[in-house]
């Protein structure tokens, strides 16, 4: 890691050593925002900031993220969650509690195109990425030289459909010996399996070249120029067993005309690419994401 990076996280975590993030989601109730303010009142904490959501009365979903401050924030962590349990219970509610002196952990799968993969690089040394990244895998060399510039341990397994059972036992080997909390595929142009997305549930997030559900698959800039279209786009999103169809993050387009050709369309393609995986991934670092069946709640 980068000197300036090192120092830039390192400010990070000491500013933000006594903060803690809640994320909640439950049957919408009564009660459920005074309980768990009282619950961190007793606790000793102070609401710093808050989001919620409920989805139409029909369904009646709640969502709420909230970050909260306490004096000895370590101490006290084992304690909050234990005792959340009983609020947990009393709700029904899914909820993970988050702390921010534990620096999340990301690992970058990339192929030969590396424009995502450099906004991400450039993004976390400016300090504007807040977490570690202690490997990038790709089934390419291209990156070698722009990944151990930063410092970065790169790893090289070449992959294939033929070989893809065992290309993935040594991805998951490594994504367990460096502890890996989320796997960004930053135009990782493979195909994962059932057994390597379910090892990770609602942890990899990819980029996909289109502004899905429009253009599924592969080649979608000549699919877009055939068929005329006025927009092209880009779209992060969660990845499933059904191929660029998990839970979207973020969104963007870019307008375009008669006189672009595809290679117009994938130049243009390319700076919202960017830009859209970077918040996606920025977003659910930050605890930002909630995900509800196929679609994401972003507070």
């Amino acid at each position: 890691m980068l000197t300036s990076t090192k120092q830039q996280i390192q400010h990070f975590l000491t500013k933000n050593e006594d903060k803690a993030r809640l994320l909640v989601s439950c049957p919408d109730q009564p009660g459920i925002v005074s309980c768990i303010s009282r619950f961190l009142y007793e606790h000793g904490a102070n609401i710093v900031e808050s989001n919620q959501y409920t989805t139409d009365h029909e369904e009646g979903t709640f969502f709420l993220r909230i970050v909260f401050a306490s004096e000895n924030m370590k101490e006290k962590e084992e304690n909050l969650k234990i005792n959340f349990h009983t609020i947990a219970e009393q709700f029904g509610m899914t909820w993970r509690m988050t702390f921010l002196h534990e620096l999340k952990r990301t690992a970058i799968f990339v192929s030969k195109e590396l424009h995502c993969l450099r906004e991400l690089l450039y993004e976390w040394e400016s300090g504007n990425l807040v977490t570690d990244i202690p490997l990038v895998i790709s089934n390419h060399e291209t990156a070698r030289d722009i990944v151990e510039s930063f410092g970065i341990p790169f790893y090289y397994i070449p992959a294939n459909k033929d070989i893809r059972k065992e290309v993935e036992e040594k991805q998951l080997e490594l994504l367990e010996e460096y502890d890996i909390d989320l796997i960004v595929l930053a135009r990782y142009m493979q195909i994962l399996t059932p057994n390597f997305v379910d090892r990770h549930p609602s942890k990899i997030i990819n980029i996909h070249h289109s502004f899905l559900p429009a253009f599924i698959g592969a080649n979608p800039h000549k699919r877009a120029y055939k068929r005329g279209v006025k927009l092209i786009g880009a779209t992060s999103h969660y990845v499933t067993d059904d191929l660029d169809e998990g839970p979207i993050i973020e969104q963007d387009v870019i307008r375009v005309d008669h006189r672009n050709n595809v290679h117009d369309l994938k130049k243009k393609g390319r700076l919202i690419e960017r830009s859209v995986l970077n918040r996606a991934v920025k977003w659910d670092i930050e605890d930002r994401v909630l995900v509800h069946k196929n679609k994401t709640i972003v507070l």
